[in-house]
């Protein structure tokens, strides 16, 4: 496994196109669960008449395995392929989703995008496509799906016509041809998931080996050290337990960290003791690893999930202000001077205000519209000033841009999305 270069692969897609099953699919067909225990799942989905589902089902009890045993790999599955070992990070297709794309895309190697052939593109295809390239992904698989369940079955014409709307809307947003694999599946059958099965007139890779296609990501171990809070554990004989996952940056025992903004003015500050992941002990933690850190001289209380740790000597710059580049992805009618949503930031949540709309750009070329406009609503991409409403770290997207990105959530939906540019830091 070590041997293996790691890759971690996010799930995107409109909800009810197959994310679940493609990814059940693949887990099975690379021998990820015993046998036995799929027949019991597929004996229970028929009992209830809802034999589509056994493969979701594999998948959501797995969920359900993993919410109740505390481990530090949460919410992640594994695979091999021959060239990679594969994390998949999934990004359910409801409410919570634009959360964990946020935590979860900034996070991602590579992208599946999954759009069933029958309905083609949908809001959410538009949406994740998006977020998905704002959000810095840079290679991505589409995988056109139910193919079984075109009509007639397996039909070509309709794949390319999918296909085709697919490409329009990958390149209105910036992506290039060689970013971009196509490839149909059908998630429910298995075809072209290892091997071709009925979609015989196909030529291209399965879809295993178009994640082998993938180029290995470098990893951002020159940047200064960032490591963001997901959640703090207070172990019975350890102490304090931080739980995150590296963005940037190169971590070992005895380094002495700062976390910002923390509870304390100015930030706490600790020592490295021991590093762990999956329960085995680093002499070291790169760019990707979810690791645990027992830190000497910090007290549970004292640091939050949001925070973020980095050397002593090159501390997370806390912002007072942003100047950042969004775009509106969704607001039911305009944004103006004043407004507070919640910015979703790596692992933070923060309300922060709009306090000026300085440009506004055209979407597709980036030129400036029009200067200082009153209002923009969906669809306009604009450089703003935000001010957030206690302190949070964010760094310029220039310096780091693992922590540069963010989504702006509310009313329970992703309102837009954007990448700082320029940080006015907190004195």
């Amino acid at each position: 496994m070590a041997d293996k270069p790691h890759m971690n692969l996010v799930i995107i897609g409109h909800v009810d196109h197959g994310k679940s099953t493609l990814v059940g699919q693949t887990l099975l067909q690379t021998g990820q669960f015993p046998a036995h225990m799929v027949d019991k799942y597929k004996e229970e989905a028929k009992a209830k008449g809802k034999e589509s589902f056994a493969l979701a089902w594999i998948f959501d009890n797995l969920k359900e395995e993993r919410e109740r045993g505390v481990t530090i790999d949460v919410a992640h599955k594994k695979f091999d392929t021959d060239k990679f070992y594969i994390t998949i990070i999934d990004a359910p297709g409801h409410r919570d989703f634009v959360k964990n794309m946020i935590t979860g895309t900034s996070q991602a190697d590579a992208a599946v995008l999954v759009v069933a052939a029958p309905d083609g593109i949908m809001a959410q295809t538009k949406e994740h496509m998006f977020l998905a390239r704002t959000l810095g992904v840079k290679q991505m698989i589409v995988a056109i799906n139910k193919l079984d369940d075109t009509k007639p079955p397996y039909d070509k014409a309709r794949y390319e016509e999918v296909k085709g709307e697919v490409d329009k809307l990958a390149k209105s947003v910036g992506y290039k041809d060689e970013q971009i694999q196509y490839i149909p599946v059908s998630a429910f059958v298995g075809d072209n998931v290892k091997e071709k099965g009925k979609l015989d007139w196909w030529d291209g890779p399965t879809f295993l080996k178009a994640i082998d296609n993938f180029k290995e990501s470098e990893k951002p171990t020159s940047l200064p050290l960032r490591w963001p809070i997901q959640d703090v554990y207070t172990i019975k004989g350890v102490g304090t337990v931080p739980v995150g996952k590296v963005e940037t940056g190169v971590m070992k025992p005895g380094m002495s960290i700062i976390f910002k903004p923390s509870m304390k003015p100015g930030g706490v500050t600790g020592e490295v003791k021991t590093i762990e992941m999956h329960h085995e002990t680093l002499n070291q933690a790169i760019p990707g690893d979810n690791i645990g850190v027992n830190i000497r001289g910090i007290a549970k209380n004292e640091i939050r999930r949001g925070d973020v740790a980095g050397p002593t000597g090159d501390p997370p710059t806390v912002a007072k202000a942003f100047t950042a580049q969004i775009m509106v992805l969704n607001h039911p009618s305009v944004i103006t001077k004043g407004y507070t949503p919640v910015f979703h930031c790596y692992t933070a949540q923060v309300a922060c205000r709009f306090d000026e709309i300085q440009k506004k750009l055209d979407p597709r070329t980036g030129t400036v519209k029009e200067e200082n406009p009153d209002f923009i609503k969906t669809g306009d991409a604009a450089i703003v000033k935000i001010v957030p409403t206690r302190p949070m770290v964010i760094e310029s997207s220039k310096k780091i841009p693992q922590l540069g990105r963010f989504a702006i959530r509310d009313m329970g939906q992703t309102v837009a999305a954007g990448v700082c540019l320029e940080v006015e830091e907190a004195k």
